[in-house]
């Protein structure tokens, strides 16, 4: 793993406001570069508080495109979608670009959905389990190993398979923005920090990232 900074926040709402400040400030500067902001986004609560703050922000929604990160595969609606909060947390004039998992051929939605990737995101979100994986990219897969194609299949993991993005399109990203809460984190963290390649985590070597954690997860 490439070194990533560590930034500490006293609880998961300020974290949760660092994160918002950090991705307008990301979104503000590719538009201004390029005139489009792409964004991948990781499932999971904490993104949910990050984007309360940043639809506060001042930021040109109509020129932002979210992509998923990983999905589960699951029904449209569900509440298991990480695509049903995408929905209820950002507003109509984003574009959102959904993995495509109701399709009944998984294997060719994910190369469907690897066409629709930019060369290189601006921005990708990760997450951390307490397991060390990030994506759904979780110890003992075999998209772990994926080094032809950015999207994956995993197999099933907590009731659900998984779509991902893999390494090859994670480590293209201009910048990644870890964003870890929570006491149950606080050993996966030490582990990513030390770039620990035994768990998925470890294996990001995006060149550049910034860790965004709470007290709790450092311990």
């Amino acid at each position: 793993m490439t070194a990533a900074r560590l930034e500490v926040f006293d609880d998961s709402d300020a974290l949760a406001r660092a994160a918002a400040d950090f991705v307008g400030l990301c979104a503000r500067k590719a538009i201004a570069d390029s005139g489009r902001f792409t964004f991948a986004v990781s499932g999971g609560r904490t993104p949910w508080a990050m984007f309360e703050h940043l639809t506060k922000d001042d930021v040109a929604w109509d020129l932002i495109d979210i992509y998923q990160v990983d999905e589960r595969v699951a029904p449209t609606g569900d509440p298991d979608r990480n695509l049903t909060h995408l929905y209820e947390s950002l507003p109509p004039q984003v574009t959102i670009h959904a993995m495509p998992v109701e399709r009944a051929d998984l294997d060719a939605a994910s190369l469907s959905y690897a066409n629709e990737l930019p060369a290189q995101f601006d921005l990708i979100h990760l997450g951390l389990g307490p397991d060390g994986h990030t994506a759904s990219l979780v110890p003992g897969d075999p998209a772990l190993e994926v080094a032809d194609r950015d999207v994956a299949v995993t197999g099933p993991y907590m009731g659900h398979r998984r779509m991902t993005l893999t390494y090859p399109v994670i480590n293209r990203a201009t910048e990644v923005l870890w964003l870890v809460a929570g006491a149950d984190k606080a050993d996966a963290l030490r582990r990513l920090q030390v770039g620990d390649r035994s768990i998925p985590a470890g294996r990001v070597s995006a060149p550049s990232q910034v860790i965004f954690a709470d007290r709790a997860a450092t311990g």
